[in-house]
């Protein structure tokens, strides 16, 4: 492991999406960051492994762009021009399109592996960022001025020392469990199966949120006829469908789907993760924040989700950044306790609408039925209601941080 020299600033335990993208932030101020459980871009062929389609709104955009790395996504992103909503054997749905909000796109569709090898080569680019590879977070302790962090690497057991602990490593984080911060949990007993399909008919850079009787189904706009599949169901129905050869798993999608791209013609690499509702009760301590997946992990419908732990990040960057501009101590409880205060607004909000969407397209009751249906057909028709969700799910709406804003940190 690289020997670390001078005290750091801010320990990133996570090399992941969210940790990688704070540490571009922090690094664009010359903090001193290091990344415990990173990864060099050279020899990660795993990276092109991960096809799991990741939803980028507009907001996402910006803040990427803030950061100096949107030109390095957009030749890879799809846009997304308008997006589907519609309810599996029911007459409701909705559409919101770009055109109507004057952007370009309501977002955008990327590769999660593609995702990382950009972030991988901007933290390996950058002289501020120290990656210390691999190691499982053991402890930390606190001194007057700075965290005693134990890591054990493959080398051994080694203590860091810094300023902030940042723990980014996912919803059963090490950092938040060993440090003893509890959760509210809520599992939806169901199964996410991604995969990558391609349709006879081309999507016209159209997203598609399908609520079925077993859960939700969204297709997502890739390059050519190809989309992001991302397919919720009951965990005994989603073992069976993952053991149909591809023929049989196309037809299943396509009975599900319905034949608004024609038909599915081919399917790549299957992957399936476990879905629940993830809340950390605690997201901040003295000189330790919990963010990402660690903070809240949520389902995956209207992929809200990364956008979600976007938002978080550029607002701590900003709040750290400011700190250590002003001469403040990076860790002090009062600097965090703004953060957790300044985000926990957006935070339960999108949490709640998520869980509320869930919960109210999972219900076969027919009254209940027919008002949600009815209730998308007036969604659909009432222009001011349609800007307020589109605003709202391109992470627009609300206060916004600099970076938010496509500013500079």
């Amino acid at each position: 492991m690289e020997a670390v020299g001078s005290e750091l600033d801010v320990l990133i335990v996570g090399g992941g999406l969210v940790g990688a993208t704070l540490a571009c932030a922090l690094s664009a101020d010359s903090l001193r960051v290091g990344i415990v459980g990173s990864a060099s871009a050279v020899g990660r062929e795993c990276f092109a492994d991960d096809v799991r389609p990741i939803a980028l709104s507009q907001g996402s955009r910006r803040i990427l762009e803030g950061l100096n790395l949107w030109s390095s996504v957009s030749h890879h992103a799809t846009p997304i021009k308008m997006v589907h909503v519609s309810d599996r054997g029911h007459f409701g749905f909705a559409r919101l399109r770009a055109a109507d909000y004057r952007v370009d796109a309501l977002g955008y569709v990327a590769s999660a592996g593609f995702l990382e090898r950009v972030l991988s080569t901007a933290c390996s680019s950058s002289d501020s960022i120290v990656q210390l590879g691999s190691g499982d977070f053991v402890g930390v302790g606190l001194e007057c001025d700075s965290a005693l962090v134990r890591v054990r690497a493959p080398d051994g057991m080694r203590t860091l020392r810094t300023k902030l602990l940042i723990g980014a490593d996912g919803g059963d984080s090490s950092v938040r469990n060993i440090v003893g911060i509890d959760t509210r949990r809520y599992d939806y007993e169901q199964i996410a199966v991604t995969a990558n399909v391609t349709a006879c008919q081309h999507h016209h850079n159209t997203a598609f949120e399908r609520f079925t009787e077993s859960g939700p189904l969204a297709l997502l706009p890739l390059s050519g006829n190809r989309c992001g599949l991302v397919w919720t169901m009951e965990r005994e129905e989603a073992e069976r469908v993952l053991a149909l050869e591809d023929r049989g798993f196309l037809e299943a999608l396509h009975e599900r789907f319905g034949s608004r791209l024609g038909r599915f013609i081919e399917v790549g690499r299957r992957d399936s993760y476990p879905l629940a509702l993830i809340g950390s009760r605690a997201q901040v301590r003295e000189r330790l924040v919990v963010a990402g997946n660690a903070a809240h992990t949520l389902h995956p419908v209207a992929g809200q989700g990364f956008n979600l732990c976007l938002r978080d990040i550029a607002a701590l960057a900003q709040l750290i950044v400011d700190a250590a501009r002003a001469g403040k101590d990076l860790g002090a409880k009062d600097v965090l306790d703004t953060y957790a205060s300044m985000r926990r607004a957006d935070q339960l909000t999108t949490a709640a609408c998520t869980h509320a969407l869930v919960k109210l397209f999972s219900n076969r009751l027919m009254p209940l039925v027919c008002a949600r249906n009815l209730g998308l057909l007036t969604l659909d028709l009432l222009p001011a209601a349609k800007r307020t969700l589109a605003y709202y799910t391109m992470g627009l709406a609300g206060r916004q941080s600099r970076l938010a804003r496509a500013l500079p940190l």
